[in-house]
């Protein structure tokens, strides 16, 4: 689907079928709370190294996270464990949220 790096625009970020690709969240537990995009499975960036296993890496992966930081940083930590198809949401839900105003922005 995409190859390992790839940086996401909202609108593509948008287009993605939660059935194809893994949607991964990679902030922390409060701010899921608050608000997350369908699909989503919350793993927080500082548990991903331990709990990358709850991944299929022969899947996709498009993670997210506020503003694209920790996320480009789940890449690298995916790309290491072995996944070969990363992608993330540039400009995080941030981005996102301008784009979609059903999206709360914080």
């Amino acid at each position: 689907m995409f190859d390992a790096g790839v940086n996401l625009a909202p609108e593509a970020f948008r287009d993605l079928d939660p059935d194809q690709v893994q949607i991964l969240d990679v902030r922390e537990p409060w701010e899921f709370a608050l608000v997350r995009l369908p699909g989503a499975r919350l793993i927080p960036l500082g548990e991903l190294a331990d709990r990358a296993g709850e991944l299929d890496p022969s899947r996709p992966v498009a993670a997210y996270c506020h503003h694209g930081v920790r996320s480009r940083y789940a890449l690298a930590i995916l790309r290491d464990l072995g996944f070969a198809q990363v992608a993330h949401l540039s400009g995080g839900i941030d981005a996102f949220s301008r784009l979609d105003p059903s999206v709360t922005r914080y």
